[in-house]
């Protein structure tokens, strides 16, 4: 009997090794086919656009705010990650409320920049919040933050804490400034925008200082976040690690201002001939000046005024006078001699009279609107841009088809224009979704992507872990 046991395991363990063996080959023969011999995947078979997001898989902890933040997490979203955003019980991101245009209804401060995510509410002081929060960050790979300094140490959740429960996690931080003197000072975005050098280069020289209306230290510092971030991702495949993440304000405005400082470097070789103070005899002083409409690069250029800028004060467009077209300028303004006068025939000699070359062009731009200038010029290849209103740009087809102003539905403030994806990708086809509401996604994170048991979600429900805190209390922060 012992023997025939013997013999039947033996015959059950080798029927065991040829099944592992049949099944290995089945895996390396099934991987054959999906990887080329260098280990890369072989090409989607899929139609351009049906084959997932660039980002799809990736899950992103969104504790950012405001602005700087929420604008690379929504960039992320439109890439296909999932935005899992954490937000305070009962109160919420601060611009829920802000500006608001609509009673009872989320701003579209917050709706503007929070699209494609998901809301869950955790009062992160409290215990049961402490846990869940853990879950989240074992979960996730990437945490997103750009409060004041030192606020996600004072949460607990400093690097050390979060490199040890979760080592593939990056955490990606905006601040004001970098490690410095001011590291500690909270910015906003039009301190961003002095600070970063921008400010002093705008405005016209007899003038004070501008700061632009575009968002170039909030929304522009999420931008260089959430290219980061996509790095550090593509760096973990190779690694298999996390690593932080830091863009600082006046670093991100001062990288788009980088043609200024360009030109600071250049002022130590002499005056900077492409802006019109030098074509007027008016010396340069230490630093880059503010520069009017100068178009900041080697053409010259200005905003001029067109047919009904009288009563409309976005009647006009940019022109610039570049060489290789000057001759169909010329011909354009009615002044055909101005090709041979060796007054304006050259750059050179057309760099002292500049002011009035562009008075005598804007005679001609004021014959026409602003669209009209900019058909005929197009067909002659002279560069120019009409200055286009909020409202123009809202309202303009082109841009609704390519889907960079879009139309969402909201359950409670009814229809508004948000800004799309501002990325194209010929095999990533975006999808803009409405905001969520405050913990519109709390429950369904909680059992589908943390795993808990309706028992366990009701428990932490009636802990005040996840509601709103009683009608006097303080609401912690999250």
């Amino acid at each position: 009997m012992a023997t025939s046991k013997k013999a039947k395991t033996k015959v059950k363990s080798k029927s065991k090794t040829a099944s592992k063996k049949v099944a290995k080959l089945k895996a390396k023969k099934s991987a054959s086919k999906k990887v080329v011999a260098n280990g890369v995947p072989k090409p989607s078979t899929k139609p351009y656009g049906q084959a997932g997001k660039a980002l799809e898989g990736v899950r992103i902890l969104d504790f950012s705010h405001v602005q700087a933040g929420p604008t690379c997490t929504q960039l992320l979203a439109y890439m296909g990650a999932d935005v899992i955003k954490v937000e305070r019980p009962g109160v919420g991101d601060i611009t829920r409320g802000q500006l608001r245009d609509v009673k009872g209804a989320d701003s579209l401060y917050f709706t503007m920049l929070n699209g494609n995510k998901r809301s869950i509410t955790i009062d992160s002081k409290h215990p049961k919040g402490k846990e869940v929060l853990e879950r989240l960050i074992k979960r996730c790979d990437v945490l997103v933050e750009n409060f004041a300094p030192g606020t996600l140490d004072r949460m607990g959740l400093t690097w050390e804490y979060i490199h040890k429960t979760n080592p593939r996690m990056i955490v990606a931080s905006v601040k004001g400034f970098g490690p410095g003197p001011y590291e500690d000072c909270k910015v906003y975005e039009n301190v961003a925008q002095c600070a970063g050098g921008a400010a002093s280069t705008t405005g016209f020289r007899d003038g004070p200082p501008l700061v632009t209306g575009a968002q170039i230290g909030d929304s522009g510092t999420g931008l260089h976040l959430a290219f980061g971030i996509v790095s550090a991702l593509y760096q973990r495949i190779r690694t298999g690690r996390g690593q932080r993440v830091l863009c600082a304000m006046q670093d991100g405005v001062l990288n788009l201002a980088r043609v200024k400082l360009r030109d600071q470097q250049r002022l130590a070789h002499g005056p900077l001939t492409e802006y019109s103070q030098y074509g007027e005899g008016i010396p340069f002083g230490p630093a880059v000046p503010r520069a009017g409409n100068d178009s900041g690069g080697g053409q010259p250029g200005w905003i001029l005024k067109c047919k009904g800028w009288e009563n409309d004060p976005d009647a006009y467009i940019y022109f610039i006078t570049q060489a290789p077209v000057w001759g169909a300028i010329c011909d354009l303004i009615g002044k055909p001699d101005w090709k041979t006068d060796p007054d304006y025939a050259t750059p050179p000699a057309r760099l002292p009279r500049l002011r009035h070359i562009f008075n005598t062009i804007e005679q001609w731009t004021m014959t026409k609107t602003k669209f009209e200038v900019m058909d005929i010029c197009n067909a002659v290849d002279i560069p120019v841009g009409p200055i286009l209103s909020m409202k123009e740009i809202a309202e303009e087809p082109s841009l609704r088809k390519t889907g960079t102003v879009v139309e969402v539905d909201h359950p409670t403030r009814g229809k508004y224009l948000t800004v799309g994806n501002p990325v194209k990708m010929s095999d990533s086809i975006t999808e803009v979704k409405r905001a969520p509401l405050l913990g519109e996604h709390t429950e369904e994170i909680l059992a589908k992507e943390l795993g808990y048991s309706a028992a366990e979600i009701a428990e932490i429900k009636s802990s005040g872990a996840i509601t709103a805190a009683e009608k006097g209390a303080r609401a912690e922060a999250a």
